[in-house]
């Protein structure tokens, strides 16, 4: 068996998925994993991989490694409605990154100023089960978010 580290791609504190205002994600029919009420303005990668998807605003992106695993960072809750403002992309789709990099930058205020919750769940949708989770605060690039479990 094999186990793979998630990074916490945001600082902030870990929230269970099932607390998040949103049923795709509290009924994880995007994937497992938990949601980061996030304290600083930078998501950056969880795992080393390929950024699969980086959506045109900016508001989420997805990562895919060699191993079969896939995560998707959601950054706030129907912040695709804010079309970009609030979010500067730093790296681009198709790019190879390694777990910490930067890839979006986010202002809080402008996205609840625009009546969002910034809480932001982190999934996995691709291979691995969910075996452990971190709890508590966590720091972007540093902390383990979750570990996955590969068959």
């Amino acid at each position: 068996m094999t186990y793979i580290h998630v990074y916490a791609p945001l600082d902030g504190t870990v929230i269970d998925l099932a607390e998040v205002p949103d049923e795709v994600f509290a009924l994880k029919m995007a994937g497992d994993g938990v949601a980061i009420n996030p304290s600083g303005q930078v998501a950056v990668a969880p795992i080393d991989g390929q950024l699969v998807k980086l959506f045109k605003g900016g508001h989420a992106f997805g990562i895919a490694a060699n191993d079969g695993v896939e995560l998707i960072v959601h950054l706030g809750l129907d912040t695709i409605e804010l079309e970009g403002k609030g979010f500067a992309k730093v790296a681009a789709e198709g790019q190879m990154v390694q777990a910490g990099d930067h890839i979006v930058f986010f202002d809080r205020s402008t996205i609840e100023a625009a009546g969002k919750v910034i809480l932001s769940p982190v999934v996995s949708s691709g291979a691995g089960t969910i075996v452990q989770r971190a709890s508590g605060v966590v720091q972007a690039g540093r902390d383990i978010l979750f570990t996955l479990k590969l068959p």
